[in-house]
C-alpha cells in the first residue's frame, strides 16, 4: 500500500517485515528516528524480536555477531563515527560469514565534526566484506533491505550487507512509498537457515585462530562469496521485481544513455538531480547521460563497462576523498572497468559534509568534462586555491 513515509520510518516498516529476530544498535544522528521506530514497534509487539540496548556501536554490532552466530537474523543501523566505532566488529563479522543487514544512513565523519551527507563512512568499509548498496530515493532504500537479507542469507554467499542511503536527504525526507503486506515479503524472504551456528550440543568454533598456513585462504574464501553474490543480487533483484513490480536485478542503472557523447557515474540521492539536468540539457541539444551504481560491492566491473562503453568521456562524481590522492574511491573502480578502452574519466569530487549539488552544478560538471578538464575538488571556496 502506498504510503507518505518518513525515509527513517520506511526502512524500520521494511526491517519489521524482514522479521528480524534480534535487533541491536546504538542511536546516532541521522539514524535515531530508524531505531526508536524499531524499538516503538518491539514494545508494541509488532516484532516478536529482541531489543538490545547497549552503550556503544561497538557493543551493538558485536550484540548481533554472536545473536547471528547463535542462528538468528539480526539487524542493526549506523553512521559516521558510529560506523567508525563498528571498525572491528565489521571484518570479524565479515570474516565470520554472518548475514547481518545493517542501514548506514550516509555521514561524513570527523573532524570538523559534520552531521551531514556524503559517503565517506561506508565507503570506508569497501574493503571489509560486506556488500554495500546505495539508494536513490526511500523507496530503494526501503526495498533494498528486503534483498539485502535474501542475498546475505543464501549458502553460497553468507557475507553481511549494508543498505546504504543519504542521511538527512533521505532519511528525514517523506515520500510515498510502497509498503508491501506481511505475507508477501513472507513469500519472498523466507525464514532464516543457518549453514552453521552455535549450539551447545554440536559444538564449533568460529572467528578463531589462523597461523600464516591458513590465513590468506579464509579471505580468499571471502573474496569468492562477494564476487558470488552478484549473481544472487542478480536473482533476487529479479525475483523481487517479478514480485513486487520494481526490478532490482540490474547492479547498474543507465539514464538516457542509448545515445549519450558523454556520462556521469554516482549513486545515492543525488542522481534525481542528475535525472532532471539531463532532461533540461538535453533539450538544449546535449547528449549527456547518467549511471548509477546501486551495488559498490561487490563492484559491478563488467556492467558498468558494457553500459559505458559507447560514451566518449566520463565524469565520476565522488562524496568521498581518498586521501593523499586527491580522487575518490569510486573513480578508480571505474578507470578499472573502462581499463585499456579510449574513454577519458575524469572524477569530481564534490557535496562532501552535506554541500548541495544543484543541477547548475551538474551542468557545470558536464562542462568542464567537455572542456578536457577534471579530476578536482568541485566547487571549493576560491581562498584555499
Amino acid at each position: 500500500m502506498m504510503q507518505i513515509m518518513e525515509g527513517s520510518i520506511a526502512v524500520a516498516t521494511a526491517v519489521k517485515l524482514c522479521r528480524p529476530q534480534v535487533i541491536s544498535a546504538y542511536p546516532i544522528t541521522p539514524q535515531t528516528h530508524i531505531v526508536e521506530a524499531l524499538a516503538d514497534m518491539v514494545a508494541n509487539c509488532e516484532i516478536d524480536a529482541e531489543y538490545m540496548t547497549v552503550e556503544s556501536e561497538f557493543s551493538a554490532l558485536s550484540a548481533c555477531l554472536g545473536a547471528s552466530a547463535a542462528g538468528s537474523r539480526v539487524y542493526s543501523a549506523t553512521t559516521s563515527q558510529g560506523l567508525a566505532l563498528m571498525f572491528e566488529v565489521c571484518f570479524n563479522v565479515a570474516g565470520m560469514r554472518l548475514p547481518i543487514v545493517m542501514s548506514i544512513a550516509n555521514r561524513s565523519l570527523s573532524a570538523p565534526l559534520s552531521i551531514w551527507n556524503d559517503h565517506q563512512d561506508s565507503i570506508s568499509l569497501r574493503d571489509s566484506g560486506w556488500m554495500q548498496m546505495y539508494a536513490e530515493d526511500n523507496q530503494e532504500s526501503a526495498d533494498l533491505h528486503y534483498i539485502a537479507y535474501k542475498a546475505a542469507e543464501d549458502h553460497g554467499v553468507l557475507l553481511p550487507a549494508m543498505v546504504c542511503f543519504d542521511g538527512f536527504i533521505l532519511s528525514h525526507t517523506y515520500e510515498p512509498v510502497d509498503i508491501p503486506t506481511q505475507e508477501e515479503v513472507d513469500a519472498f524472504l523466507p525464514p532464516f537457515k543457518p549453514y552453521h551456528r552455535l549450539d551447545a550440543r554440536d559444538p564449533i568454533s568460529f572467528g578463531m585462530y589462523a597461523t600464516p598456513d591458513y590465513y590468506m585462504e579464509f579471505r580468499y574464501e571471502v573474496d569468492r562469496a562477494l564476487q558470488r553474490a552478484q549473481d544472487v543480487l542478480y536473482r533476487a533483484g529479479k525475483e523481487f521485481g517479478e514480485q513486487f513490480g520494481r526490478d532490482y536485478s540490474a547492479p547498474v542503472e543507465g539514464y538516457r544513455l542509448e545515445d549519450a557523447d558523454m556520462a556521469l557515474v554516482a549513486m545515492g540521492s543525488v542522481c534525481g538531480t542528475i535525472k532532471d539536468a539531463i532532461d533540461e540539457m538535453r533539450m538544449d541539444g546535449k547528449k549527456v547521460g547518467l549511471l548509477k551504481i546501486r551495488s559498490f560491492r561487490p563492484f559491478p566491473k563488467k556492467a558498468v563497462a558494457e553500459s559505458l562503453r559507447d560514451v566518449s568521456s566520463v565524469a565520476v562524481l565522488d562524496k568521498n576523498i581518498s586521501l593523499g590522492t586527491g580522487s575518490g574511491a569510486v573513480v578508480y573502480e571505474v578507470r578499472d572497468a573502462l581499463y585499456g578502452s579510449d574513454i577519458a574519466v575524469r572524477d569530481f569530487v564534490a557535496a562532501l559534509g552535506g554541500r548541495d549539488i544543484r543541477k547548475k552544478d551538474i551542468a557545470n560538471i558536464f562542462g568542464h568534462l567537455e572542456r578536457g578538464e577534471g579530476d578536482m575538488f568541485y566547487g571549493l571556496r576560491q581562498e584555499v586555491l
